[in-house]
């Protein structure tokens, strides 16, 4: 692994990396590199893109030109090795860009509520030490703290400002010699596979000389980069092994610990609850308000006394654990939750007291769990003492992790087929206009063929056009290809050159649906016409890339 810059030729050069020509040249600056960098007014442009150093003595400007600029930031390349591809995080590919986490850096402003908490805090030695530092101008470093869960460095703002103060991404002003908290946060970096080249999205670091930056990438940058690891000693015994999802929500129910969980909606985050305790106490708070959590207070003006009522969940909860084992008290949709009704959950997670008054029992486990913000337009972000209450899991269903739970529970077998060769159709955006696919809703799909003996025209109201047509297209073309397979050898070399042609043109059109079984009868007509079919297969494949 070896950090440096990019040069103008991988840049704009004829063999340059290709995904420049779909993300642009330009580099968007962090807090960080903002904080650092003197400002003489054409270090970055309005919309934060900022100049950068390329590699033999150049530079990118911010306008995304080879040009000589005076203040540049940091934007880091690092050349991996075969085997270091697999320390990459989150690896995602969107419209043929590839995009992957790796390592933390300070980048953004911290949250204003941790901010005011910090700013109080550092100055009064209360601030923990991770022990790591990260590398400044001049020699010096940013010492790396540990603050309500998250990782954060202060850097005193210290350059020299044209507009008299510095103006950050959150719009917060600083002006000379205050302070600037900020997040550690994994750094995203563009992959080119065929270079083995990360290219960081961001310009994440400012403040150097040409010599002093050259210098950083060649020698700390990776080594502050990298997440510190544990390394084993001879006095502790630990264990560091991966947890699948359900494990690490019971691990944290042994622990009490209140849990989390996060994801969209049909991932199954209900379904997690209830395989660990399927007597859970389900509470939808989308349907709740304050005075339903905290139960009633009624006066008897004849007595003249005030008499409190326990809320329902309560009295159910309380004879659900008579039995003295684990129960799991599940409130969910918490990010559809009004903030009122979000602030009466604190106390209970927070105290495990009800209304100041009712304690819940000691075998009681508290679960969360909310839809992301992007499927739901009424949803809130947790305040933050609230998010910190809880270990945080996210449930990402994927075809390989629902497959078992689908076996087990006997989805319609066409189902089965399909997903498993079409991974892209278990979950198809939500429009809000016409029905998407997702888990859930494949269940919804399996129980109406087996309802109906696999009526495919029913599927479109359920997971939607688009997923219903690729379904009948694919099993379509499975019956097309049975039967263009019916063929034995010595029938095909019998054929004509011109019927071995349309033969492997009809395999061309069912490729998109059924692509090996396609190539593998071609393959049959001999090399000629598989020269020919992998030719005109890599047209079509590239013309959809570029789209």
């Amino acid at each position: 692994m070896k950090a440096g810059f990019l040069s103008a030729d991988q840049i704009f050069g004829r063999r340059g990396l290709t995904l420049f020509e779909r993300v642009g040249t330009l580099a968007a600056v962090t807090d960080f590199a903002r904080t650092l960098s003197d400002d003489d007014g054409f270090f970055a442009d309005q919309d934060g893109y900022v100049n950068y150093y390329l590699s033999d003595g150049e530079s990118l400007s911010r306008f995304g030109k080879t040009e000589r600029c005076d203040l540049c930031a940091l934007r880091p390349a690092i050349l991996l090795e075969p085997e270091e591809v697999a320390q990459l995080q989150n690896v995602k590919e969107d419209r043929g860009v590839v995009t992957a986490e790796f390592g933390e850096y300070p980048s953004g402003i911290l949250d204003e509520s941790l901010r005011e908490m910090a700013e109080h805090d550092l100055p009064a030695g209360a601030l923990q030490k991770t022990g790591k530092t990260y590398t400044l101008p001049g020699g010096r470093a940013a010492e790396e703290y540990q603050l309500s869960g998250k990782r954060v460095v202060c850097v005193p703002v210290e350059t020299n400002l044209t507009l008299g103060f510095l103006q950050l991404s959150s719009g917060l002003c600083r002006t000379y010699g205050e302070p600037v908290f900020l997040e550690v946060k994994p750094v995203v970096w563009y992959y080119d596979a065929a270079a083995q080249l990360l290219v960081s999205r961001d310009a994440i670091t400012a403040g150097f000389s040409r010599d002093e930056a050259e210098a950083y990438m060649a020698g700390n940058f990776l080594k502050e980069l990298r997440t510190t690891e544990l390394q084993e000693r001879d006095d502790y015994a630990f264990r560091f092994d991966p947890h699948d999802e359900l494990e690490l929500i019971r691990a944290y129910i042994r622990a009490d610990i209140p849990v989390f969980l996060h994801g969209l909606s049909g991932d199954g985050k209900s379904d997690r609850v209830r395989q660990i305790d399927p007597q859970a106490l389900d509470i939808e708070l989308v349907n709740e308000n304050p005075d339903s959590i905290n139960g009633k207070t009624i006066y008897n003006e004849a007595k003249d006394e005030v008499r409190e009522i326990k809320p329902v969940w309560l009295v159910h909860l309380e004879k659900l654990c008579e039995d003295g084992k684990l129960h799991i008290l599940f409130f969910d949709e918490l990010t559809n939750a009004t903030k009122q009704t979000q602030s009466v959950i604190f106390k209970i997670v927070l105290e495990r007291i009800v209304n100041n008054r009712w304690r819940l029992p000691e075998n009681a486990r508290i679960i969360a769990a909310g839809n992301d913000r992007s499927e739901s337009t009424v949803s809130h972000d947790l305040a933050e003492p609230l998010f910190g209450r809880f270990a945080h899991v996210y449930i990402r269903t994927t075809v390989e992790n629902w497959m078992p739970w689908a076996v087990r529970n006997r989805i319609n077998p066409y189902v089965l087929e399909f997903l498993a060769n079409n991974d892209l159709y278990l979950r198809t955006p939500y429009t809000g206009t016409e029905p998407n696919a997702d888990p859930r809703r494949w269940e919804l799909a399996s129980r109406v063929l087996d309802s109906s003996g696999n009526d495919f025209a029913l599927l479109e109201p359920i997971i939607g056009k688009e997923p219903a047509e690729a379904f009948l297209k694919f099993f379509k073309a499975q019956q097309q290809l049975s039967a263009l397979g019916s063929f034995t050898d010595a029938e095909l070399e019998r054929f004509s050159a011109a019927r071995k042609y349309q033969l492997a043109q009809q395999c061309l059109n069912l490729a998109p649906a059924k692509p090996d079984e396609a190539r593998a009868l071609v393959r049959r007509l001999g090399g000629e016409f598989l020269a020919w079919y992998d030719y005109v297969w890599s047209r079509k494949q590239a013309e959809l890339s570029h789209g």
